[in-house]
């Protein structure tokens, strides 16, 4: 991996980071408003771990928009009929696990192309969360699943960022060290280079596919319970197109779609590139479809590059 490769999305982030603030001083650097981005990142964030794992692995997951809004049904569901805010919540990773095992079986079991597996399951699981729901929001009793993405109060500044933020940070750090120092993050990165050779090699390449999306759809879970505590409600058409956004920021991270490259770190400063973006335009009054276009350049612009680069290493 070469230096720009490495530190070209960190790069990038402090370029639009200074731009805006230059142009928005009053408003785009302030404490507050750094709070609001970080907690606007943080669903984007944990989703992106997962994805990024996918991704390195060679494949694509489309229905981890979907995944994080049945979440988000699956724990207000649970937390009306009486489970503890922590039962809750496992109850909506493990409805993501489900969806992953769904998808990386129908994967490897059938040889379907990951793109039409996940593809068919955006649809089948969006569909899903609604019928649970009753095609409705569903309103659940106040918990401190609730506070995990909220603003902290005067009496707890000394976490200096929101537990949610604190979270992603955790996790961040542990899914970059799976991936950099165990067997099943080396053979993550084997099998998206040449699953071939991997084959070969002797790694079990189904039943990785297998944890990968596993694994992926589980953190996607995850969003949707930080989702939810960021909505206070059940929704089942929340975090519509959701999953471009977070393929987005790992593909700005500099994560090939070709598979064999990524890293957390990169994923991580590629939601916070589109988070700065967004607020940016928005502190800058830009319309929309202003924001919209912008966004969509800056990810032509980063496969773009991804692709120029593979053609000069060949």
């Amino acid at each position: 991996m070469n230096r720009l490769q490495k530190f070209g999305p960190l790069l990038g982030l402090i370029v639009v980071f200074t731009l805006f603030a230059l142009l928005r001083p009053k408003h785009f650097p302030r404490a507050d408003n750094l709070e609001i981005m970080m907690l606007q990142t943080t669903v984007v964030g944990i989703g992106a771990l997962g994805m990024t794992a996918v991704i390195v692995s060679g494949g694509i997951d489309l229905s981890v928009g979907s995944v994080i809004a049945l979440a988000t049904v699956v724990v207000a569901t649970l937390l009306n009929r009486g489970w503890s805010p922590l039962s809750a919540a496992g109850g909506g990773v493990v409805a993501g696990m489900i969806c992953g095992t769904i998808s990386g079986l129908l994967i490897t079991r059938l040889r379907l192309a990951p793109f039409i597996v996940t593809l068919g399951l955006w649809g089948a699981l969006r569909g899903a969360a609604k019928g649970l729901a009753n095609e409705q929001m569903i309103v659940a009793p106040g918990t401190w699943l609730n506070q995990l993405l909220t603003a902290l109060p005067d009496d707890r500044r000394w976490m200096l960022v929101p537990p949610g933020v604190w979270l992603l940070a955790v996790l961040a750090v542990l899914m970059a060290a799976v991936l950099r120092y165990t067997r099943f993050g080396r053979h993550v990165f084997a099998i998206g280079s040449n699953e071939q050779t991997a084959r070969l090699c002797g790694v079990p390449v189904e039943r990785q596919k297998l944890f990968v999306y596993m694994l992926g759809a589980g953190l996607a879970g995850l969003a949707g319970v930080l989702q939810f505590s960021y909505l206070t409600v059940g929704d089942p058409t929340t975090a519509t197109g959701m999953e471009l956004d977070i393929i987005a920021a790992v593909v700005i991270g500099g994560a090939s779609l070709a598979g064999g490259e990524g890293t957390i770190l990169g994923s991580i400063v590629g939601a916070l590139i589109m988070t700065v973006v967004s607020n940016g335009c928005t502190k800058m009054e830009f319309p929309n479809w202003v924001q919209e276009i912008v966004t969509g350049g800056i990810i032509i612009t980063a496969v773009a590059l991804d692709r120029f680069r593979h053609r000069r290493e060949t």
